[in-house]
């Protein structure tokens, strides 16, 4: 077990392993559903896979929020994957950062959960529906996870490929066209 944790990244350790074992924690608390495991093989796997989809809800639920809101920017993918390679640091940065998104997150996933009890237990027909209902939220969470990491893939290739400076200028020309194409089009 020891060599299987040893394994981990500090990635995977401050993103999914410590927000499942906080929420495992929390959530038995907080709305009484046993989650901590006295197995510890089990327990490892179990809170990995929470925070696991913790972490997803965060990348795809809370940071799209916090950017439409302007609560957070970004910079540009292709700008970011450039002077990753330029600084080391922003790796480090980026983690700590994705490491707050996902404790956010925990605390929305938890609240909402609290909310879903109080909901269930004046409801209880919904209870027939726990099971399917986390299933279907499950996997829509992980089809919309797989399509978004498909697409930074997919863009890293691209930076790769062409380079960051050729993409700029696509992006500049796109721009330009489309500002052509509007004033041709008197908007």
């Amino acid at each position: 077990m020891s060599e299987l944790l040893n394994k981990l990244s500090s990635y995977n350790v401050f993103n999914y392993l410590l927000p499942g074992i906080v929420f495992a924690i929390l959530a038995s608390e907080i709305v009484h559903y046993p989650m901590v495991q006295h197995d510890i093989v089990v327990g490892a796997f179990l809170y990995y896979f929470i925070g696991l989809v913790i972490s997803r809800f965060g990348s795809l639920v809370i940071e799209p929020l916090l950017k439409w809101s302007r609560f957070v920017q970004f910079a540009d993918y292709a700008d970011f994957v450039t002077a990753s390679k330029k600084d080391d640091q922003i790796g480090v940065l980026s983690e700590a950062n994705n490491t707050y998104r996902t404790f956010c997150s925990l605390f929305v996933v938890l609240l909402t959960l609290k909310v879903y009890v109080r909901i269930e237990s004046r409801f209880a027909s919904l209870r027939n529906w726990d099971a399917m209902s986390l299933a279907v939220l499950l996997l829509l969470l992980f089809l919309l996870s797989y399509r978004k990491q498909t697409a930074y893939v997919a863009k890293r290739v691209q930076i790769a490929a062409v380079g960051p400076a050729t993409i700029e200028l696509d992006r500049a020309s796109t721009v330009s066209d489309a500002r052509s194409d509007s004033k041709k089009a008197g908007v």
